[in-house]
């Protein structure tokens, strides 16, 4: 690849997980990298092993001006931003009445806002081009929820709905979407990057509880390869016709199938009731046609 065809890539999350998976993928492949993190000293290798593409900055996806100097970073390096991976997060689990209000405050302020700093701040660059493309990591747990996961869960499900309409908003300036959902991917989630509840209540133990203890005793052993991962991202940023969602995993797809099957059969066993709520002889059609 020549520097021409050379994408820069601002990556968030960067030292470990998928983060450090994509950054590692994409500098081999002669792409440049402004990798963050919250201890950019981290980087630290791959400044060593790419000196000539690779910018590493510190950066707080919760502080709008360190996200302005990370997109900045990238504009007197390289010059443009083609790719932004929205991937610097992390899970907060257990029974929603478990949860700290300040724990889902802090975990919506990175998981959601973080995210939406992060795109409202590339947009304009991107918009300038007439280019570009936005991964944001979710979940599976961003189409499907889980006892136990319902806060982490619910900043999955407002990322995957800012990143539809987004995607809808910036087709005509030719930025493209991608909403990544992982399933069970060895990465450091179930272990640092997890946060658990200060308390637990033993109504929850068969449900929360049991997820919880699937999840931690899952550490180390999830079946997913970051790096297979990193290349099927890399794949769909190269696609001529990304996908709007990209499940990564069997247990991803398995899990999303059964969620459409079952959310058809509801709607479909309740579509009379739901269709004749109606003015009698109002025309009604799709929401959000015009």
């Amino acid at each position: 690849m020549t520097d021409n065809n050379a994408k820069v890539w601002l990556i968030t999350g960067s030292s470990t997980g998928f983060g450090c998976s994509l950054s590692e993928a994409v500098l081999k492949r002669g792409d440049r990298v402004v990798a963050t993190a919250r201890r950019p000293e981290q980087l630290s290798e791959l400044v060593d092993q790419y000196p000539q593409t690779v910018k590493t900055i510190r950066l707080d996806v919760t502080d709008l001006q360190e996200v302005h100097d990370a997109v900045q970073t990238a504009l007197d390096a390289f010059g443009q931003v083609d790719v932004l991976v929205n991937n610097a997060g992390y899970g907060v689990l257990g029974a929603i009445e478990e949860i700290s209000d300040e724990a889902i405050r802090r975990q919506f302020e990175t998981n959601v806002f973080g995210a939406l700093n992060m795109m409202r701040a590339v947009l304009p660059t991107m918009r300038q081009q007439r280019s570009g493309h936005i991964l944001n990591l979710s979940s599976v747990g961003g189409f499907v929820s889980f006892a136990g996961a319902g806060i982490y869960n619910g900043t999955k499900f407002a990322l995957e709905g800012l990143s539809e309409a987004l995607a809808k908003e910036v087709e005509p300036l030719g930025i493209k979407v991608t909403i990544v959902e992982p399933g069970a991917f060895r990465t450091d989630f179930n272990g640092r990057s997890l946060a658990l509840p200060d308390q637990t209540l033993e109504d929850y133990a068969p449900t929360s509880g049991q997820m919880l203890e699937w999840i931690q005793e899952m550490d180390g052993q999830q079946p997913g390869d970051p790096d297979k991962a990193a290349a099927a991202m890399i794949q769909a940023v190269e696609s001529k016709n990304p996908p709007l969602r990209l499940a990564l995993g069997a247990d991803a797809v398995s899990a999303i199938h059964e969620k459409l099957e079952s959310v058809k059969a509801e709607l479909d066993a309740w579509e009379q009731i739901a269709v004749n709520t109606a003015f009698e002889g109002v025309e009604v059609g799709a929401v959000g046609r015009h």
